[in-house]
């Protein structure tokens, strides 16, 4: 499915396109559909939501030239094959240097094995396996940090309230939620406290019971949940229905509006969030509740906390073009992407490398915190340990 920004939705953008003296073409590959979409069709907005603004604003500046932005998507269902497929029209077919979006780590993964030998930038959001920015490649940058960045942090936060023994329910065949969980494991028994068990779902399943009753019987004093949003939010609720009293943690950065498609806010209260400091417009920067009510207006519903990953990308990019003065050289372009400064448009709030946003390995990080459901809403309580420059160290160690 090919789709572009010169629609309805985004009339302003066509207008605006008509009357620039170029226009550069940006792809997006992300999941619009299936399973995956839960966090790549928000991607999707955010990135025509920041080229609307972009060319709204006169657009990019290369010269004595302005670019208007226009955006190709294609749906590429979190799927490898599908992804290829996708970046392959964009490069071969659309003739685009500039792909965002990826929110999924397979998708990305297949991407990323032949990104470095064409003529294109690659911009990395949600996607969260560490390999995709240990690989050495001058031409991919990726905004959001590694799973392992953050399960190190959250492993430490659950031990210092005293947790000694946590049952772990995840979509444990997927690599980043893996990499999440081995990390947290290894701070908590740090501080003397131990896994007890590692139930599994696969991220189509919606019945995780038996998995639940099988933990409730080993008698944890935590859980750890870690996956897509809907089959969190089923074990969230189911749960509360086995009347499994014990703290609920997570990694999975979902919306309120997207949890309570599956689980009511009584179900839902003190659920623990341990991921990447992302949206939460009750702890937002001044950029974030602006971006948060400009989704909100354009799209008629809240935007994902993991989505302006993807709205990051797309300012990113602007200021690298500017600053290479080049929309042709990708080398260029990617050089300056690695030597770029935090943009001031961002929502995310990155913590520089070297002050620079993305670090040699073209990794961008945030710092982690706690979010608990509190009445209806995520509510930021904490910052976790976030020692970015350590992470990034100790990532340019690994092949």
């Amino acid at each position: 499915m090919r789709l572009t920004a010169i629609t309805a939705a985004f009339a302003l953008t066509a207008t605006a396109a008509f009357a620039a003296d170029k226009t550069l073409d940006i792809g997006v590959s992300d999941a619009l559909t299936g399973g995956g979409a839960v966090y790549g069709l928000p991607q999707a907005n955010a990135v025509n939501l920041a080229a609307k603004e972009i060319n709204a604003a006169g657009g990019i500046k290369v010269g004595d030239d302005t670019y208007m932005l226009n955006v190709i998507a294609y749906d590429d269902k979190a799927n490898p094959t599908e992804a290829s497929n996708a970046v392959r029209k964009l490069i071969d077919r659309d003739g685009v240097k500039y792909i965002l979006g990826f929110c999924c780590s397979g998708a990305t993964g297949a991407v990323a094995s032949f990104i470095e030998n064409e003529d294109a930038v690659m911009l990395v959001g949600n996607a969260a396996e560490r390999s995709i920015t240990t690989r050495e490649i001058p031409n991919l940058t990726r905004t959001r940090p590694p799973a392992d960045y953050t399960g190190a942090a959250a492993g430490t936060f659950v031990a210092e309230k005293g947790h000694k023994r946590v049952a772990v329910l995840g979509a444990l065949d997927v690599g980043f939620y893996a990499s999440y969980v081995d990390a947290f494991e290894k701070e908590l028994n740090k501080a003397g406290g131990e896994i007890v068990s590692r139930e599994a779902f696969g991220l189509k399943d919606r019945d995780m019971s038996p998995q639940l009753t099988k933990i409730r019987g080993q008698e944890p004093d935590a859980i750890l949940v870690v996956g897509y949003v809907e089959p969190a939010a089923f074990i969230y609720r189911q749960a509360v229905e086995l009347g499994i009293d014990v703290p609920r943690y997570g990694f999975t950065s979902g919306s309120e509006e997207q949890f309570l498609r599956v689980a009511t806010s009584e179900q839902m209260e003190g659920v623990w969030d341990l991921r990447p400091t992302e949206l939460t417009l009750l702890s937002a920067s001044e950029n974030g509740k602006a971006y948060h009510a400009n989704y909100s207006a354009e799209f008629g519903i809240a935007p994902s906390p993991s989505s302006p990953y993807a709205y990051d990308q797309t300012y990113a990019l602007k200021n690298a073009i500017e600053a290479a003065g080049t929309v042709d050289d990708t080398a260029a372009v990617a050089a300056a992407l690695r030597g770029l400064a935090v943009p001031d448009e961002v929502v995310m709030q990155y913590l520089p490398v070297d002050g620079k946003m993305f670090d040699v390995n073209g990794q961008a990080y945030t710092s982690n915190g706690a979010f608990q459901w509190q009445s209806g809403n995520w509510v930021f309580v904490q910052d976790l340990p976030s020692d970015a420059t350590a992470y990034s160290a100790f990532l340019s160690t690994i092949d």
